[in-house]
């Protein structure tokens, strides 16, 4: 590679000017419950704002807009997990361009849906993205398409810069010390860097993965164990990444940090509890991040890209019921005693009293564990917080039926 960028502030402020009015300027806004809850200064950049609920589509338009005439005639070809799927086919479909978009057979149903609401022809292919992208690439040499890869494109990358634009340069954003970017393929965040790095040098730029996907943080020196798993950031499950966004990287992003699945999940449900508004796993990231490393960020001015959030319903579902389980707000005790009549009453009653909520009762008189003339009672409480199911707990051992937890 030649010292010379790949991707320059010109080329971010050219994109700019092409996306203007074709995307949104989203908000950006200080979290004053975040920041407590962090301790930084938290100011989140709203990308789940776009119409198709993700950043991905800046870059989408602006490599589009690149195209020839012939090669706008004759179509284009993506490969995604979803959200480049959804921003290639919404843009194409405006400019009156047939595309093709080759999803994995795992990708969320939401994503399918919704990608095949712009108009895209869909095809499901491949367990893996890498399967996608090869099948791709034979439509592409079959049918003379051009292939609008997600991340590793320098006008794609462009356009991603230009929300670095934005938090910067917007009227009031305060003098970031830190920006904290979700790293799936790179695109995102070499975009950003190049951006940031060009209007402010002494910014830090700090990348965040899902601890099952360290592709970035090994590439950089991280050690690394085994790639790979069902995360909830599918956004970002990418093991390697793109040769431009690695060669940007290496020399503009000061760090890459790795988030858990217990961070992701919390950072999926803050948002939804303090922000109100839905982001998925990937768009999280950052979040998850300062939960994970709050050292790290702790007294800084830190921006965040809220970058995705299209998230599968059941999926949110069972992260918010997972949070409540982890807070205990939602706790299975489990209680053994005599099989006699209205003792299961005398125990909800001891439950209601202490202001817990019943949410499920599940009866067994045949575990061999349970004395052959007594009932064993599974009961899922519903809680305000762990001190409270402390509390439930021990009304119903004052009450002489001291139960377990499940």
């Amino acid at each position: 590679m030649t010292d010379t960028p790949v991707v320059t502030l010109e080329d971010i402020r050219a994109a700019a000017q092409v996306l203007d009015g074709q995307v949104l300027e989203t908000p950006l806004e200080h979290s004053r419950t975040l920041s407590e809850i962090t301790g930084a200064e938290v100011w989140v950049k709203f990308e789940n704002m776009q119409f198709t609920a993700s950043f991905k589509e800046r870059g989408a338009l602006n490599r589009l807009t690149k195209l020839t005439e012939a090669e706008k005639k004759a179509g284009v070809v993506a490969m995604s997990a979803g959200n480049h799927a959804q921003g290639v086919a919404y843009h194409a479909a405006r400019l009156g361009i047939p595309a093709t978009i080759v999803m994995p057979v795992t990708t969320p149903f939401n994503k399918v849906k919704h990608t095949r609401e712009h108009g895209a022809r869909v095809i499901l292919e491949g367990e893996t993205l890498d399967e996608a992208t090869a099948h791709a690439f034979s439509l592409r040499a079959k049918e003379g398409l051009t292939f609008i890869h997600p991340f590793d494109d320098a006008d794609v990358i462009a356009g991603q810069g230009t929300i670095a634009l934005e938090m910067l340069e917007q009227e009031g954003a305060p003098d970031f010390d830190t920006l904290i970017v979700p790293v799936g393929g790179g695109g995102l965040i070499s975009g950003i860097a190049t951006a940031a790095k060009a209007l402010k040098p002494d910014i830090k730029i700090i990348g965040v993965e899902a601890a099952m996907y360290p592709a970035l943080h090994a590439r950089m020196g991280g050690n690394i164990g085994q790639v790979g798993g069902a995360t909830i950031a599918e956004g970002i499950a990418v093991k390697d990444p793109g040769e431009l966004n690695f060669e940007i990287a290496k020399r503009l992003v000061d760090e890459v940090v790795l988030a858990e699945e217990e961070h992701l999940e919390r950072a999926v449900t803050l948002f939804a509890d303090v922000e109100k508004v839905i982001a998925e796993g990937a768009g999280a990231a950052g979040l998850a991040a300062m939960l994970a490393h709050p050292a790290k960020f702790a007294g800084k001015k830190v921006g965040l890209v809220l970058c995705g959030g299209n998230i599968d319903l059941r999926l949110l579902a069972s992260v918010f019921t997972r949070t409540l389980v982890r807070e205990k707000r939602l706790a299975r005790i489990r209680i053994i005693g005599d099989d006699r009549p209205g003792l299961l009453g005398k125990v909800s009653k001891v439950i209601g009293d202490a202001g817990a909520n019943i949410m499920e009762v599940a009866h067994n008189r045949i575990a061999l564990d349970v004395p052959a003339k007594g009932a064993e009672f599974d009961i899922l409480i519903e809680t305000r917080d762990g001190q409270h199911t402390k509390d439930v707990i021990e009304a119903l051992v004052l009450a002489g039926y001291p139960p377990r937890e499940g």
